[in-house]
């Protein structure tokens, strides 16, 4: 395949997965208040996750627990309230003055968007590793040239 024995094709995918993961961290924080999330940022996770793949830079792995840490972090996200005396899924705000950085405020909703997205990133990693995205990058050895069998 031309993504795993291309050079060219292997640095563009490495030097854009790092500013994917920035866009993909800014949609998870910037989701409560305006549009992202944990869906969305999981999705731009599990893009890189699957060009690094192809090109033969990564292999998909753990999944099933991903996904299983994501859907015990949501459920305990959306049950904790009912504890307390709460609705299901009610959402706490705290606020915090930090010197440099000014007021941040965040709640219960960004550990939730945190399962969403382990969940949608794992759910990705099991697609690549049933499809056999691991074997896409390796070249089967009929379509090398003869020089380097």
């Amino acid at each position: 395949m031309i993504a795993s024995s291309s050079p060219i094709v292997r640095l563009g995918i490495r030097a854009a997965s790092p500013p994917a993961v920035m866009v993909g961290v800014y949609l998870l924080f910037a989701g409560h208040n305006q549009p992202g999330g944990g869906f969305a940022a999981g999705l731009v996770f599990g893009a890189v996750v699957a060009l690094r793949t192809v090109a033969g830079l990564q292999r998909p792995s753990r999944a099933h627990e991903l996904m299983a840490i994501g859907i015990l972090i949501i459920a305990s996200v959306a049950l904790l309230p009912i504890i307390w005396g709460d609705a299901l899924l009610d959402q706490h705000v705290v606020s915090v003055d930090i010197p440099l950085l000014g007021k941040i405020k965040t709640g219960s909703a960004l550990p939730f968007d945190l399962g969403v997205t382990a969940v949608v990133v794992g759910l990705l990693l099991a697609v690549l590793d049933g499809l056999g995205a691991p074997e896409l990058a390796e070249e089967p050895a009929t379509l090398r040239p003869r020089s380097l069998r």
